[in-house]
């Protein structure tokens, strides 16, 4: 027999259901918690992705500014084109008129149009605006335009190894646009439009636009105007010096600030030789900071310095040079064959006797001379913000010999870089502080304009004021022999030159390949602007730094003067025309005399007695002072 229902079993059946319930609605609870909170976002996004297509809006890259504030380097808008296949109408017309405004294969172009099973297809980046324009006229069903940035370098080939190049997706490459690529690069934007389940763009459907955010601003120490200064003047020596290439530094001796840096050959950054990436990787190549070379005479500021700061010589010092000196058993030529005889210091600094700075250090001993090596930072990177930067190469002390440190003393044995050597000269020149040189005067923030880095500079104690001072008196007498400002008429300019030959692969002399360079100081009693010119492997027929190199400094510091409208330091200076003399064909002795007598400084290449060629030729019109080449 069943058993009736009671009250009790009945409130139980409800509790059950109760219960039930209550399970259900929490278990829907915990899902919704789940999905709404937990899963929200990501399944907002994939909900999103299913109804809408999107196009990246790429950010503008910061811009680059020159220390007056011109820009060097924006970036304007182009366009990215796309085709959506499933919406394309008619293929053939459509490949046709695209294929001829973008010059591109018709075949490859309506393949890409003919696609239906794949959402969109790239056709071409970075459009230029005329183009796209014609492409939107075209009302071409498919066809999608998206905004993309293009990078414009404002002065085309100048600054082509600092500034660099960026790629056709935005990214640096080459110089700073590479080294700052995390400070240049902005956040991209995005466009968004409702599409149906194929893909296809829904009528009359709103569109969603988020702007993208430009990248900071670097304002480089350079100065555009002596940038184009150094830039006319290294490419008028690569031209007349039919040289492998020319590299060129102008410094704020004060600072260690780079105004203007460059070598030649290079080429305009707005189009970049990417179908030749040998031509590409070497005219990229910031030499002054990447290439080492044995600087030869330029590098007796640094002996003379050490010299004197230690005090075993003095401007009431003298010396005799014979033509060589004998070390280790060794004979090692001066440059003069000759040589210089009986001098004082300052006759043998603006002599450039080797003679006088193998004793020099020698006086310093190797103890000494590399105490100063390592505290000029010779072997050592600067740490200017440029990449692939090299340290120089500098003899292992252990293994110096007497014959070596005679050799260092007038810079051979001893390797630096352009950066390098100039940075220690400007430390020299300045009060004998050196600074880290620098490229780089800030990056801001292209929003807020606010200063988001700066380069750290390090400073350090290299010299005595007073040490300092008479470099700078030796280095305007070096350059003035004849009369106080007679390197540049009526102003106080300082310098040295410096010859050394090359070595090929094997370590050895290479045969009839130099490098000749210059390094200028003006004002030359308290320098602020210092320039430095290598000519690697000059061919039009000299070599010596003292007509290859010199010329030019003389060149770019009157070009710098004109420019600025500088007042001479003295109106009164007045050179005196001359005629060169001929003199080939005349003992060396006799020419040597013919030379002197109407005020010209020689050198000599060769070591016979009769003279073969003279340059520059007879009846040439010259200043007193200036330099003539006797090969006998």
């Amino acid at each position: 027999m069943q058993k009736p229902y009671t009250l009790f079993s009945l409130q139980k059946r409800i509790k059950a259901l109760l219960l039930v319930l209550l399970f259900i609605f929490c278990s829907l609870g915990v899902r919704l918690f789940i999905v709404q909170i937990i899963n929200g976002k990501d399944l907002q996004q994939r909900a999103t992705d299913q109804w809408t297509r999107d196009l990246a809006l790429t950010a503008p890259r910061g811009t680059f500014f020159d220390s007056t504030g011109d820009s060097l380097a924006v970036s304007y808008t182009t366009y990215d084109v796309y085709v959506r296949g499933r919406e394309v109408k008619d293929a053939e017309t459509t490949a046709e008129i695209i294929s001829n405004l973008l010059g591109l294969d018709k075949q490859k172009t309506f393949e890409k149009v003919s696609r239906k099973n794949v959402s969109e297809v790239l056709l071409k980046m970075q459009v230029e605006a005329d183009v796209a324009e014609k492409i939107y006229d075209a009302k071409l069903s498919g066809i999608y335009l998206t905004e993309n940035v293009g990078r414009y370098y404002v002065y085309g080939n100048m600054l082509t190894q600092l500034l660099g190049f960026s790629s056709v997706d935005n990214v640096g490459q080459a110089g700073l646009e590479a080294y700052l690529n995390d400070y240049l690069t902005g956040i991209d934007g995005y466009s968004y439009v409702q599409s149906d389940l194929q893909g296809k763009e829904i009528g009359g459907s709103i569109r969603y636009y988020v702007n993208g955010l430009a990248g900071n601003d670097v304002t480089l120490t350079a100065n555009s105007k002596i940038q184009i200064l150094l830039e006319r003047v290294l490419l008028q020596a690569y031209t007349d010096q039919k040289a492998k290439s020319v590299t060129g530094i102008v410094m704020d001796a004060q600072t260690s600030e780079v105004l203007a840096i460059s070598s030649k050959p290079s080429f305009d950054l707005n189009e970049v030789p990417r179908n030749d990436l040998a031509t590409l990787f070497e005219q990229s190549k910031m030499k002054a900071v990447t290439d080492t070379y044995e600087p030869g005479s330029t590098f007796k500021i640094l002996t003379i310095a050490a010299a004197l700061e230690e005090g075993v010589t003095n401007l009431n010092d003298h010396f005799y040079c014979p033509g060589y000196r004998i070390v280790d058993g060794q004979r090692i030529k001066c440059w003069r064959s000759i040589g210089h005889g009986s001098q004082t210091l300052m006759e043998a600094f603006a002599n450039s006797c080797n003679c006088c700075f193998m004793d020099l250090a020698m006086r310093l001993g190797v103890d000494k001379f590399y105490s100063y090596m390592e505290k000029f930072g010779l072997g050592q990177k600067t740490e200017i913000t440029i990449k692939g930067e090299s340290g120089g190469i500098v003899m292992k002390k252990s293994n110096v010999k007497t014959v070596d440190l005679a050799r260092m003393g007038f810079g051979h044995a001893v390797a630096v870089t352009p950066i390098q050597l100039l940075s220690i000269v400007a430390g020299i020149t300045s009060g004998g502080t050196w600074k880290t040189p620098t490229v780089i005067k800030e990056i801001n923030d292209h929003i807020t304009g606010k200063t988001t880095y700066q380069p750290e500079i390090k400073t350090k104690k290299i010299l005595s004021d007073s040490t300092s001072k008479i470099v700078n008196q030796l280095l305007q007498k070096a350059e003035n022999k004849i009369k106080d400002y007679s390197f540049v008429e009526g102003y106080n300019v300082g310098g040295k030159t410096g010859t050394a030959q090359k070595y090929d692969e094997t370590g050895h002399i290479a045969n009839g390949k130099y490098i000749s360079s210059f390094i200028g100081t003006y004002p030359a009693d308290n320098p602020k602007y210092l320039f430095m010119i290598l000519v690697d492997e000059p061919s039009a027929g000299a070599y010596y730094g003292s007509l290859v190199a010199a010329p030019y400094g003389k060149s770019f510091y009157s070009q710098l003067f004109e420019f600025y409208d500088m007042p001479k330091d003295d109106s009164s200076t007045v050179l005196e025309e001359v005629i060169m003399p001929q003199v080939t064909g005349y003992s060396l002795a006799n020419a040597v005399a013919e030379i002197k007598k109407v005020g010209l400084e020689y050198e000599i290449d060769g070591s016979g007695s009769v003279i073969k060629q003279q340059l520059p030729p007879a009846g040439t019109k010259l200043y007193k002072g200036e330099t003539v080449l006797l090969v006998t």
